[in-house]
């Protein structure tokens, strides 16, 4: 119970590593946020966790995520801890970066880059000392992945640009980079006959789940990685070496 009568906030949380994070986080005791922008998903996920607030948000616009930090300071009355998790991933265009549509592009960017930093700056007036922030990356920031790492590259500055900023009011920011994970949108994007040679790629000889997943980013929002920012973890199963 390392959350209890804590308030968290989960992005995306209608499906996938997000679900997986609210759920775990609920599990330990917090009052958690399904900040969704799929209506019928994440009043799901609120739903099947039975004492969770279900707030519709489009993280790729600022007003919306004021929204949903208002509602959420309104109902609960607190913001302890912040997971980043929203992202266009599921059925995600394939497409060269030099030739995908640019409205795609901008949108793409909105949401997977710029929206973490929305609803950070949306919840940062209610955050006190000791709260902590995950933002979602990905293995992708390290690998030629076109628009999909750009945005993940990106988060992984915006993580230590935000730690150094915040560090000095006591609050962490972290990430998490995900390696190849057994979800529904990854099965919309890697055709199950290559799904084998990912895994024979990585170390440990099996895709990640969103437990997997789940289980770091309740680490990094925990008082057991109190002396820990600016940091992004791998969890990819040992996909990614970096010396």
């Amino acid at each position: 119970m390392r959350f209890k009568d804590k308030v968290a906030i989960v992005t995306g949380a209608g499906q996938g590593i997000g679900e997986g994070c609210a759920k775990a986080l609920a599990a330990e005791g917090a009052k958690v946020v399904v900040a969704e922008l799929n209506e019928e998903q994440g009043q799901r996920v609120a739903k099947e966790i039975g004492d969770a607030l279900f707030v519709k948000v489009d993280v790729a616009d600022p007003a919306s995520a004021q929204a949903l930090a208002d509602t959420v300071v309104t109902e609960l009355g607190r913001v302890d801890h912040l997971v980043n998790n929203a992202a266009i991933f599921h059925g995600m265009r394939r497409e060269g970066i030099v030739t995908v549509d640019y409205d795609y592009l901008d949108r793409f960017l909105k949401v997977n880059l710029l929206g973490a930093l929305h609803v950070t700056r949306a919840v940062l007036p209610h955050l006190k000392e000791g709260a902590a922030i995950v933002n979602q990356s990905s293995t992708a920031a390290y690998q030629p992945t076109g628009f999909y790492g750009l945005a993940k590259a990106g988060i992984n500055h915006l993580t230590v640009s935000l730690a150094a900023e915040l560090g000095g009011r006591g609050i962490r920011v972290n990430a998490i980079a995900p390696g190849p994970t057994d979800t529904e949108a990854t099965r919309s994007i890697v055709p199950e006959e290559h799904r084998g040679a990912m895994v024979q790629n990585l170390a440990l000889k099996r895709l990640g789940t969103p437990a997997d997943q789940a289980g770091a980013v309740l680490f990094l929002l925990s008082d057991d990685a109190s002396w820990l920012t600016g940091q992004i973890v791998a969890v990819d199963g040992g996909q990614v070496v970096r010396l």
